[in-house]
């Protein structure tokens, strides 16, 4: 495996951002092209994943233990460690934006299909991946990444518990918080479930139904906008499970809560649905 590390930043100054902490990066875990040899495949799709972390910090159980599930199903991974309050919208988006569009850009070096380069994020990053997937060809996001058009479309997403409504008694308010960073002007941009249209990616949800954090309302709602526009999605609602299960194993639970064996398939179930785009 190849791993190594590559900025993200874009210009916060000219999109009245703050300026980050620390740069964003974007971590590559690329499979040996010597696996493809004696095979009938030439190259692999990718996966770039967004850790959740309620845009105040960047969760590592949503990370590199992800990377690891997808790249023994034979895809690319790639964890964006974005940036966080204060800096606020639309700079994550942008930095993502690149992130997609650089993944593309090395795709022949690296053995990457073009066509199956998915975005998988939990809960800020659910709302982080799935910003992207209606706002891709937004003229702001497009100037600010300094991406091409349709280098930076993601051909699908893979959203887990995300934040996605704006409604203040069904979204998660630190989120929200967050992504503002004090500006009430870019609120609109918040609620997802308004801005997708037929050319939205298609979608994997899953969510549990006692997520206490970020109610279901929020997947409900994105698979509804999804089903009105005609956008093919698949839809999974687990009966238990706190929020941030990530894995829902031992290996990436925090507490005894967090393993939830009735929840771990999600990772299979994602597979097989990346499998058909």
């Amino acid at each position: 495996m190849l791993h190594f590390e590559v900025d993200m930043s874009v210009d916060y100054k000219a999109m009245g951002c703050a300026e980050p902490a620390k740069a964003p990066k974007l971590s590559a875990y690329i499979l040996d092209e010597r696996y493809l040899e004696d095979t009938n495949w030439k190259t692999r799709p990718a996966v770039v994943i967004c850790p959740g972390g309620g845009y105040g910090f960047v969760s590592p159980r949503e990370a590199e233990p992800i990377a690891m599930r997808y790249c023994g199903a034979g895809y690319h991974a790639f964890v964006l460690d974005y940036s966080i309050a204060p800096t606020g919208w639309p700079a994550a988006c942008c930095e993502l934006s690149k992130a997609v569009a650089y993944v593309r850009s090395i795709a022949e070096e690296h053995h990457i299909d073009k066509d199956k380069i998915a975005v998988c994020g939990f809960s800020a990053g659910g709302h982080l991946a799935a910003s992207l997937g209606v706002y891709y060809d937004e003229e702001m996001i497009l100037k600010y990444s300094g991406a091409e058009a349709g280098e930076n479309r993601p051909n699908g997403m893979i959203l887990g518990y995300p934040v996605i409504t704006g409604e203040e008694e069904k979204t998660h308010m630190g989120t929200l918080q967050n992504f503002m960073a004090g500006r009430e002007e870019v609120r609109p941009y918040f609620p997802l479930e308004e801005h997708v249209t037929p050319k939205t990616p298609k979608t994997f949800l899953w969510h549990t139904f006692s997520d206490g954090a970020v109610p279901v309302e929020s997947s409900m709602r994105f698979a509804a906008a999804l089903l009105k526009n005609r956008v093919e999605y698949e839809l999974h609602i687990f009966p238990e499970g706190e929020h941030g299960l990530s894995l829902a194993n031992k290996i990436t639970a925090s507490t005894p809560g967090g393993i939830i064996p009735a929840v771990q398939p999600w990772v299979d179930m994602s597979i097989r649905w990346l499998a058909q785009l």
